[in-house]
């Protein structure tokens, strides 16, 4: 890794690591009797182990003009690994909490062990550290193959990728604290906020400065739906985090907005993180990976173009569905819930055109796990879309929220959709990025496709027939106008559908464990003299 770097590369790589650990002993020195002060510390050792270790190798000779002839793949290994681990550990931190609402008693007397402070962790885990990693992993893999560029430096890469896991250590050690905004997928503190901002910023200028280096003129579409995931995404954070800290050495702060604006502007966010993170980021995913694992060209580029625009432009409006029946004004809420049901559209036209894109190739997906789990993806895409659509009815927004069977609707986009097309494209890309001629065993990933379709399937449906009979027992009234069940009551009720989610929970945790396995031992395979042969593009003229 260090000895890829040019020399001036490598000076950069100690001034900003030397800078960090500065910035790191500031907010220990100011917040040595606040919170902040242990995050300091954090900081202040990662600058200073990335500088020693990238001192260490300053004085290795010049990297070969050589280099320039290939794609730079180094970060894209190094965050799939990532992925993997990070999978890893927020599914089995889900796995606990998900325990915890099926056996309270499972627990001990420690603050950090408390359900309100292991949740976030889960989610942050699986969202930003699962899903981003993977998303950057192979926005840098997508972006090289198709504008047949190399990557503009060998160190902006490396401080996306690292510098945003500083991010998710950083958010996650935050939350095992009771550090917390409160708002939901965005719970880190404001100097944590504004370190992202900062890493987000170089990521889309790598993109920006790619593109205009490219050697393709056409840009294919899954560059136009990352591009929106990395702008947009930018956007959202920097407003819906606006706040003024109490001081430079406290880690709380205080949101500029307040009231329904907060709310409003919360649900914006969270929606459109959603869209931009969720749903626009994993899409290029899909338009590149499924379409070159079946051998098969994309089915309607146009259509792909039409659901670009549709969700880019519908999705900014669908936030106000979140809060029906709450102070906000009824026309915002109206609002929501019609571009809600539009989005159906622009949805269904992606995912119809993933399955399309098969046709002819049904018995690849019947025989390859690697892109079952791609197609199995594209199903839930579209089951989750509608399913969304649907549950941003008012009528039927009072029945499911604040139930389980929201819970239920965003694990099966999260499981049976983001997380089904990051393994199938991992797996498709594992073995090109380590120039092995296959991954260490098929039939590891088959078991590990049948243990993330039951794990997914038991826990939706447990949590659809429990979110249903909450939403039932809740609303039920007796003749003489009071509620017929107590809280408690529901409570009883759910603790079968609670057991299964555990299953179901611990069933994907288990497959993500064999996926990591596999991939590892894929890595320590051998490689043969052909697999070192880049095939996917014409090679690179150095100095271009």
């Amino acid at each position: 890794m260090i000895a890829d770097l040019t020399r001036a590369e490598r000076l950069w790589a100690m001034l900003i690591l030397g800078g960090l650990g500065i910035v790191g002993l500031a907010m220990a020195v100011a917040g040595r009797d606040d919170l902040i002060g242990i995050h300091g510390w954090i900081v202040m050792a990662a600058g200073l182990i990335g500088f020693f270790i990238v001192m260490s190798g300053k004085d290795a000779p010049e990297p070969s003009d050589d280099r320039l002839n290939e794609y730079y793949d180094a970060p894209t290994r190094v965050g799939i690994i990532l992925t993997l681990l990070w999978g890893v550990v927020g599914m089995g931190v889900g796995f606990w909490v998900a325990s915890l609402l099926a056996w309270p008693d499972m627990t001990f007397d420690a603050a950090w062990a408390s359900f309100g402070r292991l949740r976030p962790v889960h989610t942050s885990g699986v969202i930003f550290g699962f899903g981003g990693n993977a998303l950057i992993a192979t926005s840098f893999h997508v972006l090289q193959r198709t504008t047949r560029a190399r990557l503009p430096d060998q160190i902006s890469p490396w401080f996306v990728l690292l510098g945003y896991n500083l991010f998710c250590v950083i958010a996650a050690s935050g939350y095992l604290m009771g550090l917390t905004q409160s708002k939901e997928y965005a719970e880190p503190e404001w100097y944590a906020d504004i370190w992202l901002v900062v890493v987000w910023v170089v990521y889309f200028l790598i993109y920006m400065r790619t593109l205009a280096r490219r050697k393709e003129p056409h840009i294919y579409v899954a560059n136009w739906y990352y591009m929106a995931f990395i702008l947009v995404v930018a956007i959202l954070h920097i407003v819906n985090n606006l706040a003024v800290p109490v001081s430079f050495g406290s880690a709380k702060s205080y949101s500029l907005f307040s009231g329904v604006q907060d709310a409003m502007t919360q649900w914006w966010y969270g929606h459109n993180a959603v869209a931009f993170f969720l749903t626009a980021g994993f899409l290029g995913m899909m338009y590149y990976y499924l379409p070159k694992r079946a051998g098969r060209p994309i089915f309607s580029y146009r259509m792909s173009i039409i659901s670009f625009w549709g969700i880019t432009f519908m999705y900014m409006w669908a936030g106000s569905h979140h809060l029906h029946y709450t102070a906000l004004p009824h026309w915002v809420q109206t609002l929501g819930m019609a571009f809600s049901l539009v989005l159906l559209v622009p949805s269904w036209a992606s995912a119809g055109n993933a399955l399309l894109t098969l046709n002819g190739a049904w018995h690849k997906v019947r025989d390859d796990a690697v892109l079952r789990f791609m197609a199995l993806a594209a199903i839930f895409y579209g089951i989750t879309t509608f399913e969304g659509s649907f549950m941003a009815i008012r009528a039927v927004n009072s029945l499911s929220h604040y139930t389980d069977w929201t819970i239920g609707h965003v694990h099966a986009g999260a499981l049976g959709w983001v997380a089904m097309i990051t393994f199938g494209s991992l797996y498709a890309l594992v073995p090109s990025m380590w120039k092995k001629p296959s991954l260490y065993s098929n039939k590891l990933v088959e078991v590990h496709f049948w243990l993330a379709l039951s794990g997914t399937v038991i826990y939706v449906f447990a949590m659809w027939n429990s979110g249903v009979i909450q939403g039932l027992m809740w609303r039920t009234y007796t003749e003489s106008g009071t509620l017929s069940y107590s809280f408690i009551d529901s409570l009883v009720e759910m603790h079968p559908y609670y057991i299964a989610r555990a299953f179901g929970g611990l069933l994907f945790l288990l497959g993500a464990l064999v996926a990591l396995y596999n991939v590892v031992m894929t890595i320590r395979m051998p490689a043969t003299e052909a697999d070192t042969i880049d095939l996917e593009t014409p090679a690179l003229q150095a100095g271009e």
